[in-house]
């Protein structure tokens, strides 16, 4: 027999059209294990009707790896920690262009650059100028940007070079958030999402899941998420990286993920919720169930500093679920 809360989650969401309440999630995310199939049924069922069938592909490239000077306790890229990732420059136009090619020919849609930067200088600024409209030239790849964060400034100048969406995560909480970076605060991050969305660009802002962060931080990440009104949530689950103080964190579980992807569906029933980092390891054969637990997108092939599984298994998944893919463009 169904839980009236997910009873009520569902007349509510599709029956009358409206948004869950943070009461009505509350209730979503106290509900036993045996419940989450169930769960994750009506977040497909709401993602079909909010979103539609379509599923969009992503492809990112770390244009420029490691020696930031940020603290963020999760990242190998930190100049803070002594991790095996190293500095490293600015790709060549050359090494971009022909990552923008292998994308485009897997079927994806979006193409996101991404710089291990707090926020980007004048010199930054012109090279994602000049790469922006030639990647859109030769690939026909929506491209996006994350270079960390921005001055409003620099948010209507990236707009004016053609970037079609910017990735600024909240990673986690405002209550959290201190135990995970120092170097910066949520605030910064929290204005950047503005500046994004008032220079016309869409906003890709995403959470880390599985920091240590406490169910009522996770209900509250939630509705600051749906402060800043992205149009893309991506959903990374923490991989442990050696040499960074997160590195004795275990991954988190794989019903547990599912849960979370079902919550973050029916909180933003609307948005792009898109696989990220971290599936492989914390959902491992279980990853088509996230796929009919409210997952739209998916980010193909490597991350910034892990691997990801071979983009043929995600192809041949989406065939199997007979999902389409194209491009996807959606509020909250």
């Amino acid at each position: 027999m169904t839980e009236p809360a997910i009873r009520a989650a569902a007349e509510t969401l599709l029956d009358q059209r409206r948004q869950l309440t943070a009461g009505d999630l509350a209730r979503l995310a106290a509900l036993d294990d045996e419940s989450v199939p169930a769960l994750a049924a009506l977040a497909h069922e709401v993602r079909l009707a909010w979103a539609g069938p379509v599923v969009e592909i992503e492809g990112i490239l770390s244009a420029k790896t490691g020696g930031c000077p940020e603290d963020c306790h999760f990242c190998s890229q930190s100049a803070q920690f002594d991790t095996q990732v190293k500095a490293t420059p600015f790709l060549d136009t050359d090494e971009v262009l022909a990552a923008a090619a292998e994308t485009a020919a897997l079927g994806a849609t979006e193409f996101c650059l991404v710089l291990a930067v707090r926020g980007p200088d004048d010199r930054i600024m012109a090279r994602i100028g000049d790469l922006v409209p030639l990647i859109q030239a030769e690939t026909g790849l929506n491209v996006a940007i994350s270079a960390g964060i921005l001055t409003r400034d620099q948010a209507l100048e990236l707009a004016a070079s053609g970037v079609h969406r910017y990735n600024h995560n909240l990673e986690t909480s405002r209550s959290f958030f201190p135990q995970v970076v120092t170097t910066h605060s949520f605030d910064e991050r929290f204005r950047t999402c503005g500046y994004v969305r008032e220079a016309g660009m869409e906003l890709c802002c995403g959470v880390l899941l599985g920091m240590g962060e406490t169910v009522e931080q996770r209900l509250e990440l939630i509705q600051q998420i749906r402060a800043v009104g992205p149009h893309e949530v991506p959903v990374n689950f923490l991989n442990p990286r050696p040499g960074t103080p997160l590195q004795v964190r275990r991954p988190v579980a794989a019903l547990e993920a599912i849960r979370w992807i079902a919550l973050f569906r029916l909180a933003l029933p609307s948005v792009i919720l898109r696989y990220a980092g971290g599936r492989e390891i914390t959902l491992r054969d279980l990853q088509a169930m996230g796929m009919t637990a409210g997952i739209n997108a998916l980010i193909v092939g490597n991350y910034l500093t892990t691997l990801g599984r071979a983009p043929q298994e995600d192809l041949t998944m989406l065939a199997d679920l007979r999902m389409p893919i194209g491009s996807l463009s959606a509020a909250v």
